[in-house]
């Protein structure tokens, strides 16, 4: 279909009235590269949003489309359900060579239906194979997906409205920080699991996100994350940490949980574990917690062979030594700083986040909205999404691979758009690009 016959009428009459973002980003794209996004209009817009964590490797990367198309030229397999494939192989090798044995782990790796929610039901499903116990602790503000299982530890009030009867099992506490400030989460949960009359059931798992994406992009300190770990190997519960949107280098190193120095029992794994948008998930899982009976847990589209392809190759392009994390973790503190100087200082906002994935809070400041915001900045050629219990958050979350050019730019349309609607933000400018692009921001 031409692109100059379609109009906004075709998605509003035909597709379901449960799209979300097409609302908040109207303009229909057809084409993106790095970090720039285009439309059929020709408007260009700077990617903030990464497809909500997907594409930490920008839009179409050459290292890895070359690879994809000799893939497909030579007639790669491109469905193999669970079988054993060259391109499996590929990725398992990668995986185990460049990320899994320089730090230590020695996972078993599960390759599940190609969404997260679904490496999320798997995770669930074992802990509770494991342990014989059905009880989960999951917490305020976390988000998991929005299938059954995964819904049910999922704790925002959006997603679980007319279902709270059918979703079970899981026992939310607070998370270490939230809206309401800091809370002792890890006292909490001592209580429940320690006090035989708590009325709580002794959890199979504990499920977390370290840092918390959809929820506001929370941040658990690492002494909790520590302490946590702790409290699980002392009662035998597993430890699951959710990596599917703060993992693959997203806070600075390929898991999140890496600050923290521990090993979760269970790790579930996608979005930009895909490589170049495709899709794929997987679940990792300690050795002696692999109890599957064969196809136990099974999907269809379980291994996806072109992001196989995608996968190991962004592994060994950008995963060969520390460069590419240190990058981000460089752009980050630079981030950081200048949010701290030309937003929080003037205004008051709450700005947190790790690596490349960043938040500026507006809840604290009167009549600021966040998605007002949010607008104005796709008004101006950027796409930067809000979350939060109430929309309240800006979530900044580039491709990871982003330009000094394009995050300086990126951050000076927010920084004009804050501005157009608090007169206390500074004016972003010339001087924001300087502070950026003299302080050895790498391009990739």
């Amino acid at each position: 279909m031409a692109t100059d016959t379609i109009t906004p009428t075709l998605f509003e009459t035909v597709e379901s009235g449960v799209r979300s973002y097409a609302r908040s980003f109207p303009g229909i794209f057809t084409s993106a590269k790095g970090d720039l996004l285009f439309t059929e209009a020709g408007e260009r817009y700077i990617d903030f949003l990464s497809g909500a964590g997907t594409l930490n490797y920008g839009h179409s990367p050459d290292c890895i489309k070359q690879e994809l198309i000799g893939y497909l030229e030579r007639d790669g397999l491109m469905h193999g359900l669970d079988l054993s494939t060259s391109a499996k192989a590929d990725f398992l090798d990668a995986l185990r060579t460049f990320v899994l044995t320089p730090r230590g782990l020695d996972y078993k790796v599960q390759f599940t239906s190609p969404t997260g929610t679904n490496a999320v039901e798997a995770a669930l499903k074992l802990a509770r194979l494991a342990t014989g116990r059905t009880n989960v602790v999951a917490f305020s503000g976390g988000f998991h997906g929005v299938s059954a299982g995964s819904l049910a530890a999922t704790a925002s009030g959006y997603f679980r409205q007319g279902l709270h009867a059918t979703l079970n099992h899981v026992t939310h506490i607070p998370y270490p920080d939230s809206p309401l400030g800091e809370f002792d989460s890890l006292d909490l949960l001592r209580r429940m699991v320690e006090d035989p009359s708590s009325g709580v059931e002794k959890p199979a798992a504990v499920l977390l996100e370290t840092v918390q994406g959809e929820g506001g992009v929370w941040v658990a300190p690492v002494p909790f994350l520590q302490g946590l770990r702790e409290l699980c190997d002392e009662h035998g519960i597993l430890l699951v940490v959710d990596d599917i949107q703060a993992g693959c280098g997203r806070t600075g190193t390929f898991f999140s949980f890496e600050r923290a120095e521990i090993v979760p029992d269970l790790v579930t794994l996608s979005k930009s574990i895909g490589g170049y948008g495709l899709p794929l998930a997987v679940l990792l899982l300690k050795p002696e917690l692999d109890i599957w009976q064969p196809g136990q847990h099974n999907g269809t589209f379980r291994g996806n062979q072109l992001a196989f392809v995608a996968a190991a190759s962004a592994l060994r392009h950008y995963w060969s030594d520390d460069t590419f994390c240190q990058r981000v973790r460089t752009k980050g503190e630079l981030v950081t700083e200048l949010l701290q100087r030309r937003v929080v200082e003037p205004l008051g906002v709450r700005v947190r986040g790790l690596g490349l994935m960043q938040a500026v809070d507006v809840s604290g400041v009167p009549g600021l909205d966040a998605g007002e915001v949010s607008r104005r900045c796709f008004e101006k050629g950027l796409v930067v999404e809000v979350c939060g219990r109430a929309d309240e958050v800006l979530k900044i979350l580039p491709p990871l691979t982003i330009s000094q050019v394009s995050l300086s730019a990126g951050l000076t349309i927010l920084i004009d758009s804050l501005a157009e609607l608090h007169p206390a933000v500074a004016q972003g400018g010339q001087s924001d690009q300087h502070d950026l692009t003299t302080n050895g921001v790498p391009t990739a």
